[in-house]
């Protein structure tokens, strides 16, 4: 079994959290997560307070483990989401596209662990001064709004700049990705792409078998020009938006236009025409669809025989 503090600091089995991502990780999701050992995570994108509140007793009504939520900090109704993960008493609050400095105090009052979602050990050092319980250092290896940085040197410098725990993401998809992420001096990892494909995954089965059938160079970056770039799968439509964004002639509103909603389509419609399969850099690596449980236990077991054997992989 793998253990490490962050498995004592949120009570989980294991020390692997279920991404925050918009459209795909709902209740059920995060509660299968959980209960398989590592920490599920409800994604509150951009929805309201009482979707929200919903999902948050439905994950409650299909686990007594501990689970998380994730804010987009952009999201028009972040004031009253942040009041309901306290009325709610949601013990891990993940952060993202914003500053929770606004929240930090209020959340940490309630008891809340809050772990911020950081590109940078610039944000990662603000994090901490705030009161962060650890941050989430993501790789621009990782599917959907990404950062600039590699995860490789990203999670070192990350450790050495804070004191608190440091958690993965970004490019890590099985056992020697985790113990990779482990000797770079994290304490955890955060998967997302990885469970895309799990059977209580919610998305539309286009999407899971387009993940099954990518290979190592079938994901692709947009968006750049917009200051958010996105990583998802090649399709149709992510070469029509690049070719737009690259034709100088095209307002930056049209390619904002261009783009709602594509995930949504993606996840619930798996339409490759009008849809934004996000998905990392990891995809090429997932070659079938299996439960939570089974794909915790085999990231569990995977683990160990790398950190065992050294640098002997034994598949």
């Amino acid at each position: 079994m793998i253990k490490t503090p962050l498995c004592d600091l949120l009570n989980i089995e294991f020390p692997i959290l279920q991404g925050g991502m918009a459209w795909i990780s709902d209740a059920q999701l995060a509660a299968a997560v959980s209960n398989a050992g590592g920490l599920g995570i409800i994604s509150s994108m951009n929805a309201d307070e009482n979707w929200l509140r919903n999902e948050i007793h439905k994950a409650k009504s299909l686990t007594d483990k501990p689970f998380g939520v994730n804010v987009m900090l952009m999201n028009p109704h972040v004031d009253k989401i942040a009041q309901v993960l306290i009325d709610e008493q949601v013990p891990v609050v993940t952060t993202g596209a914003g500053n929770p400095g606004k929240f930090m105090k209020l959340w940490i009052e309630a008891g809340i662990k809050v772990i911020p979602v950081v590109p940078s050990t610039g944000l990662a050092r603000f994090s901490e001064r705030a009161g962060a319980t650890a941050v989430i250092a993501e790789g621009g290896e990782s599917g959907g709004h990404v950062g600039e940085m590699s995860t490789m040197p990203l999670i070192p410098q990350v450790c050495d700049a804070v004191s608190i725990p440091v958690i993965a993401a970004g490019g890590i998809g099985d056992g020697r990705g985790i113990a990779a992420a482990l000797m770079l001096g994290a304490v955890g990892v955060q998967l997302g792409t990885r469970f895309l494909v799990a059977h209580e995954t919610n998305i539309h089965e286009n999407y899971k078998d387009k993940i099954i059938k990518a290979k190592d160079i079938d994901t692709t970056l947009s968006g750049r020009s917009l200051g958010h770039p996105v990583r998802s799968l090649k399709t149709t439509f992510s070469k029509d938006f690049i070719k737009a964004e690259n034709d100088p002639t095209t307002p930056p509103e049209v390619l904002e236009e261009y783009g709602r909603g594509a995930l949504r389509i993606a996840a619930q419609e798996g339409d490759s025409l009008k849809g934004c399969f996000m998905a990392g850099q990891i995809a090429g690596m997932i070659k079938k669809k299996q439960s939570v449980k089974e794909i915790i236990l085999t990231l569990a077991e995977e683990t160990e025989t790398v950190l065992k054997g050294g640098t002997q992989w034994v598949k």
